[in-house]
């Protein structure tokens, strides 16, 4: 069979949490173009799911992603144009968004789990921005969204070497959010992912806009959360003791205003 046709992307969704497996068991998990154009549409079907509350985005196997599928970037088509439309679509994602990274997150790997909001990662993996070994220049949307996250400092040294790094050290630079022993990644992406289906999705939907860098929407939120109701429930829910019932979504049933 060929190897193309068995690259794709998985997904499920189960108690608030959609799940994409990016699968290419032949390529460590590169993505084609085919992948590249489907993870847009996976995501917007789940932005306007009411249902799914947080998205989780690994790789099948023991491998998170090995970047692009280089065999095919001479093949016409302009993979680089595709991943970074991925990537930011993935970055605009409305909901909470988690990589849960096994192995190798390198290239096209790295920048997708960049525009995730939280990465956790298992011992073992290992990271690196690749462009420097084909000559490729990488996306500025790419290279300040890295930047971001590691500094200047780091940012260049993977850019302009292309060597990668380990585990520890992208915990230290800020790249990770948590590193979990051996075996202990998935249980532990579950229960956080649990905790944030609970959550106010009000006050995460915000918080993401905010973190990203768009504050120019101070009067939008207000209206929101005035509409919304969640504001009182959460209190109520605190000084009862009880899970509060939070009813605001992303999508749209959201309230309008501001």
């Amino acid at each position: 069979m060929d190897a193309a046709a068995t690259a794709t992307l998985l997904h499920s969704v189960a108690d608030g949490v959609a799940t994409v497996v990016i699968s290419h068991p032949a390529k460590r998990n590169a993505m084609t173009a085919m992948m590249w154009r489907r993870l847009p549409e996976l995501l917007e079907g789940f932005a306007a799911d009411p249902a799914v509350r947080v998205l989780v985005l690994t790789g099948a196997g023991e491998t998170f992603c090995a970047g692009a599928d280089i065999s095919a970037i001479t093949g016409g088509e302009d993979q680089q144009a595709l991943a970074v439309a991925a990537e930011e679509a993935l970055a605009a994602f409305p909901k909470p968004t988690v990589a849960a990274i096994r192995g190798f997150c390198v290239g096209g790997g790295s920048q997708l789990a960049a525009a995730c909001d939280l990465r956790f990662a298992q011992e073992g993996a290992s990271f690196g921005v690749t462009p420097a070994r084909l000559g490729i220049v990488y996306a500025a949307s790419s290279t300040r969204r890295l930047t971001a996250l590691v500094g200047p400092a780091v940012a260049k040294y993977l850019l302009f070497s292309a060597e990668l790094i380990d585990a520890e050290q992208a915990l230290r630079a800020g790249f990770l959010n948590e590193l979990l022993p051996a075996g202990q990644l998935d249980k532990r992406v579950r229960e956080f992912t649990r905790i944030l289906t609970t959550r106010s999705q009000l006050t995460q939907a915000a918080a993401k806009e905010f973190a990203d860098g768009r504050t120019d929407r101070d009067a939008h939120w207000a209206a929101q959360a005035a509409a919304s109701g969640d504001t009182a429930e959460g209190v109520a829910a605190f000084l009862e003791r009880r899970t509060a019932a939070f009813t605001w979504t992303t999508g749209p049933s959201a309230p309008t205003g501001g």
